[in-house]
């Protein structure tokens, strides 16, 4: 007999699939249990297309909106991927599903939640999450093909740039909106999606 969580997990799936996202990113939300993530006191709600607290005032964000900042960031399988502001680890398991064979580097300004996604994401060989309190991405391990930010910038940051590779992809929030910006040896090509919100990203 199915459970009510199961039931929930299912209908969020459907619902992403339904909204037309590839399906080697169902599959990863498929694989990844969400709960695993959150709070305990949170855990009925883990598969609600919601943001939910994940402690230290931040947030893990709604699974559609992460499903579409991730259909932007277009993985190929064997990248090297960063993520800034990697929380509670939810998203580094998601990138880990969808690209088994790369490398896929988390940094956390918050030390709590680097120790708490480290225990989470101790079974997955290709993740390592840092932390960072006092600069923004991992230039010591840069050039990454893929840089995906969690939190809103108040602009893009030009650091973040300089640590993509040639033909690289930055997706991030900044204010209200999400921006995919490509590095071309002829300069950046930005696109912008209206109508998101996230924590603020907080710089070193």
């Amino acid at each position: 007999m199915m459970t009510n969580q199961k039931k929930r997990k299912n209908n969020l799936i459907e619902a992403l699939r339904n909204q037309g996202f590839k399906e080697n990113m169902i599959k990863a939300f498929e694989e990844v249990e969400r709960e695993e993530f959150v709070p305990d006191s949170y855990r009925s709600m883990a598969y609600e297309n919601i943001a939910l607290p994940i402690g230290q005032g931040q947030t893990i964000s709604q699974p559609s909106t992460i499903a579409f900042m991730l259909e932007l960031l277009n993985v190929q399988n064997g990248q090297k991927i960063l993520e800034v502001g990697s929380g509670s680890g939810y998203v580094l398991a998601l990138l880990s599903a969808i690209n088994p064979k790369g490398k896929i580097i988390g940094t956390e300004r918050i030390e709590e939640l680097v120790n708490s996604s480290k225990e989470k994401l101790g079974e997955y060989k290709n993740i390592e999450v840092f932390y960072t309190p006092n600069f923004i991405g991992f230039e010591k391990h840069s050039p990454f093909d893929r840089i995906l930010v969690s939190a809103s910038a108040q602009e893009i940051p030009q650091e973040l740039i300089e640590q993509l590779k040639t033909n690289g992809v930055l997706v991030l929030p900044v204010l209200n909106s999400i921006m995919r910006v490509e590095k071309t040896k002829k300069g950046n090509k930005v696109q912008s999606y209206e109508g998101f919100a996230f924590v603020p990203l907080v710089k070193g």
